[in-house]
């Protein structure tokens, strides 16, 4: 999965609130959803007055490194930003993920209910998340994971032509190690499937060690990374 392939998937599957390009810089209005809709990228070739103008742009600096933006990256170290995260994308082959799910363990739907919801409320993806899924243009799904008829989980899956990217995968701890999330994941690739996908793909806080594992057993593999970088905080 190339940087730009990867970056165009998560725009149109996890899209800002808005967005502005300032020379080679593209500038993004997160409206509080997080790194992924907030962080200012590179497009082509850039100066360091490129790089003040689009400091000055922005409230909170924040930029997002992907592979081939080496010298950006030092540029900003040198100017004192440290990385925030770093983050890997995983994907899979969706004829491979789509595994049998058990009847009424996954209930695809949109809008999402009430309970998919309240368990995101309580992971702490809250209404600023929820309009990040909501501004997505193209195909979508929540997805509420079910067991002992009981909620156990939910994931948001959307579509850019051949891609589906899953985000938002939460499983309250009472339910976790109990093969929610695998079953979550068989249902965003079926699907996807369904919406013409061939592939699945996510992206992971690098340090998030037991989500790794789970999309290791699932069968996904990575495929990709970036990182943030943000100024360090003034004494």
């Amino acid at each position: 999965m190339t940087p730009a392939l990867l970056a165009a998937v998560l725009e149109a599957t996890w899209p800002p609130a808005s967005v502005r390009d300032l020379g080679p810089f593209r500038l993004r209005e997160g409206a509080g959803g997080g790194k992924r809709v907030s962080a200012a990228s590179v497009s082509g070739p850039w100066t360091g007055a490129d790089l003040d103008r689009a400091e000055a742009a922005m409230a909170e600096p924040l930029f997002v490194l992907h592979p081939g933006d080496e010298a950006l990256d030092a540029a900003l170290a040198a100017r004192g930003y440290d990385i925030a995260d770093s983050v890997l994308a995983y994907a899979g082959d969706v004829a491979a993920l789509a595994r049998e799910v058990p009847p009424l363990a996954a209930f695809p739907h949109w809008p999402p209910l009430e309970v998919a919801r309240g368990i995101w409320a309580r992971g702490g993806i809250g209404p600023s998340r929820l309009a990040v899924m909501e501004r997505v243009r193209g195909p979508k799904v929540a997805i509420l994971g079910r067991m002992k008829d009981r909620p156990t989980g939910v994931a948001f899956v959307a579509c850019l032509e051949g891609e589906a990217m899953l985000h938002a995968l939460e499983v309250p701890e009472a339910w976790r190690r109990q093969g929610v999330g695998a079953t979550l994941i068989a249902a965003a690739a079926i699907w996807a499937a369904g919406q013409g996908a061939g592939r699945l793909s996510l992206v992971v806080k690098e340090q998030n060690l037991a989500a790794r594992a789970l999309y290791d057993r699932a069968g996904m593999a990575v495929v990709g990374q970036y990182h943030y970088r943000a100024l360090s905080p003034k004494p």
